[in-house]
């Protein structure tokens, strides 16, 4: 007899994202969810048609979170306190880099829904940006950015910290802190 169990749509989006990450895009499967769910792949299929819609909507889903988090930003009246909470934010979740970068891979061209989640997430994207840019304008405005450094250089070396590899297993904590420093002060001593 098939099993009939419902799940919630948190159950669903953090089995996904457990999914993807064990085992990337090209290895998740809906038999492979509704075993982990306790579900029949007729249950998933009820609410979506494919992979596609599915870990579009959830991508949906987590920029959406993401977004909120962000918005926390503007709390914050000085440049360096922004980019401490930024920096906090991103590492605080490391893997949701890897799921957003699975999920710009994601072939949408057969699937309506998948096309319109796309078009929503890229949406985000530039909200995203436009938070991100006035935080960036602060930091010019208050003197701790360099003005001939374009926005896009700044903002891409602040996303791709979060990519640099602990190969020395150097404490999270530390991690951390230092990428902070290297962004804020460099990594060459000061010259007198």
């Amino acid at each position: 007899m098939a099993r009939q169990k419902k799940f919630t749509t948190d159950e669903l989006f953090q089995m996904t994202r457990r999914l993807l990450l064990d085992h990337g895009y090209e290895g998740f499967s809906f038999s492979v969810l509704a075993t982990r769910l306790d579900v029949s792949r007729g249950t998933i299929y009820k609410y979506f048609e494919n992979k596609e819609d599915l870990v579009t909507e959830y991508m949906l889903y987590e920029m959406n979170k993401y977004l909120e988090e962000l918005k926390g930003i503007h709390q914050y009246e000085l440049f360096e306190d922004q980019l401490d909470f930024l920096l906090d934010l991103m590492f605080r979740d490391q893997e949701l880099l890897q799921v957003i970068e699975m999920g710009q891979k994601i072939p949408i061209q057969e699937s309506d829904r998948a096309k319109l989640n796309h078009e929503k997430i890229e949406t985000l994207h530039i909200d995203m940006y436009q938070n991100l840019a006035d935080m960036i304008k602060l930091g010019k405005e208050q003197g701790k950015v360099r003005e001939e450094i374009p926005d896009s250089l700044v903002l891409g070396f602040i996303f791709q910290s979060i990519t640099i590899p602990n190969h020395f297993g150097v404490p999270p904590h530390e991690w951390v802190r230092s990428i902070k420093d290297v962004i804020r002060h460099g990594m060459f001593k000061e010259l007198n």
